[in-house]
């Protein structure tokens, strides 16, 4: 029986990287996948989902997906959606229709909350509605786990005000604890980690 999976996890936590080796897995097995990612996620190219690492693969946009005939959607043993965050309420339900009336699994990987610490839409949606949770685990600077998104200026300052969705900026963004997102503090040695995230 099909069900519909929310993987999520703070920046940094490879959730990208673990859909891409998902639809490996699929694939090697000779199991057909189908991976999404909402139209609006264009930092690393169109129609590709790309990630830190450098593991990547085409994809469909969701829009794409959603214009698919069903019985062609079936014969996928799983659609993968990267991003999830920044899908839609109604898109997520869409989910929740090919998983219940399709029976196709769908497996969504994204943010749970923003850098001021609110819920996006989708993740919401997907808190509410999915079969199974799941965190992609990542550490603070401190060893412990990142729950936080921290977003931060070029003087490193931590920042909690300003739009929900800035594309592109990647390199603006470190997962935190909770103790240390609430103080705004990216840890003493983070122009050097800086430094070195940057050489890569």
């Amino acid at each position: 029986m099909a069900q519909l999976y929310f993987k999520h996890g703070a920046m940094g936590s490879s959730k990208t990287a673990n859909a891409l080796m998902a639809r490996f897995n699929y694939e090697e097995r000779g199991q057909k996948t189908l991976l999404v990612k909402p139209r609006m996620d264009v930092r690393d190219g169109d129609h590709i989902v790309h990630s830190r690492i450098g593991l990547s693969h085409p994809c469909v946009y969701f829009d794409e997906m959603r214009a698919m005939d069903e019985a062609a959607l079936r014969e996928n043993a799983c659609i993968i959606v990267d991003e999830a965050q920044f899908l839609t309420a109604e898109e997520v339900d869409y989910l929740v229709h090919l998983v219940d009336d399709c029976d196709i699994p769908v497996i969504c990987y994204g943010l749970r909350a923003d850098f001021k610490g609110e819920l996006f839409p989708g993740s919401y949606r997907l808190l509410v509605m999915a079969d199974k949770l799941e965190e992609v685990k990542t550490i603070c600077w401190c060893g412990k786990k990142a729950m936080f998104n921290a977003r931060f200026d070029e003087d490193g300052h931590v920042l909690k005000e300003g739009e929900q969705v800035v594309l592109g900026a990647n390199d603006k963004y470190i997962g935190l604890c909770r103790r240390h997102w609430m103080r705004g503090d990216l840890g003493p040695d983070f122009a050097a980690r800086r430094s070195v995230s940057d050489a890569v």
